[in-house]
């Protein structure tokens, strides 16, 4: 793309990179599964990126030692961007589904950030590619806990979700932050008490829900 945007003459580096944040705009109208916490309606993907990067700010002191919580903020930022092709998926969505994603995702990611130029477009796909940093990953999964919460269960409810399903997803918080990971933990010990969700089933050894061993 060459000549002005618009009239304002800018340069091709500069229209790529507003053509870019532009498309990102489009995030705004994938919804997703969680409900904002008065659950009036679903929350939107740039909703839940703004969300995750507020949460880094505000639980730095919980990151694993040696996080670079800027780096991690910016992951937050532009990990969900492939949504706005890919869309959304259930976190607990089956093995095939989940596969069908990452092609989808993939593929999104090759055709949105190669809007931005040289070197920046790199730059930014790398990010995308990083993200499961364990600080970022954490906070990824937690996140909608805490919307299920607030919202009487939330798609724990709508989905039947069985305790062992939701406990896979904590130990990636522990992963990334073991005193988030306690604290997911001890919500999830609640959300079993007030039946937010469904007990597992026999044998998958998901019964316990205080601190890991050891």
């Amino acid at each position: 793309m060459t000549g002005d945007a618009g009239g304002m003459g800018a340069d091709e580096s500069l229209e790529r990179r507003i053509e870019f944040l532009l498309e990102a705009d489009r995030l705004k109208t994938v919804a997703r599964q969680s409900r904002i916490t008065d659950g009036s309606r679903h929350e939107n993907s740039a909703e839940h990126s703004w969300h995750l990067a507020l949460m880094a700010l505000v639980l730095a002191g919980h990151a694993p030692p040696g996080t670079d919580l800027a780096r991690v903020l910016a992951m937050l930022l532009v990990h969900d961007l492939v949504e706005i092709d890919a869309g959304d998926l259930f976190v607990y969505a089956d093995g095939a589904a989940l596969a069908r994603q990452e092609v989808a995702e993939r593929a999104a990611a090759d055709r949105i950030f190669a809007l931005l130029p040289d070197p920046q477009a790199a730059e930014i796909r790398g990010l995308w590619d990083e993200f499961e940093a364990r600080f970022a990953r954490a906070l990824d999964r937690l996140q909608p806990m805490l919307l299920n919460m607030r919202t009487g269960g939330g798609t724990w409810v709508a989905h039947s979700v069985t305790l062992d399903r939701v406990l896979a997803k904590v130990e990636l918080i522990e992963d990334g932050s073991p005193s988030l990971g306690s604290y997911a933990r001890a919500m999830i010990a609640a959300a079993v008490e007030l039946g937010f969700l469904k007990p597992a089933p026999p044998g998958t050894g998901a019964a316990a829900l205080g601190p890991p061993a050891g």
